[in-house]
């Protein structure tokens, strides 16, 4: 993770902005999610996606859920589905939308 106040662009950032992420990696198994904190003037708040991110394994997907419920808003608690053995969505505390799915047990 890298924030405004540790990078190049440092002064092209709002004063308050040090402690706000300009570029973060997330690592799930073999997949890289990317992302960054954006100005004040162009954020929008999230609506009408979700991100949805598969996982291989039961245990797997219970902990990315949990982790990302933690000050968050669950939408639909996980649990098996007609065509998962573990399904869940929530809002992490950012407003970012995840829906997690495990379509096989471990």
């Amino acid at each position: 993770m890298l924030t405004w106040g540790d990078s190049p662009m440092a002064s092209k950032a709002p004063p308050d902005w040090g402690s706000k992420i300009l570029h973060g990696r997330i690592t799930v198994g073999n997949t890289e999610l990317i992302g960054g904190d954006v100005f004040p003037n162009t954020y929008e708040q999230p609506k009408g996606f979700a991100v949805l991110l598969n996982v291989d394994d039961a245990v797997g997907a219970e902990r990315i859920f949990q982790a990302l419920a933690e000050n968050g808003k669950i939408q639909m608690p996980m649990q098996k589905t007609f065509w998962a053995e573990r399904y869940g969505g929530v809002v992490d505390q950012f407003g970012v939308p995840w829906e997690i799915n495990c379509e096989n047990p471990s």
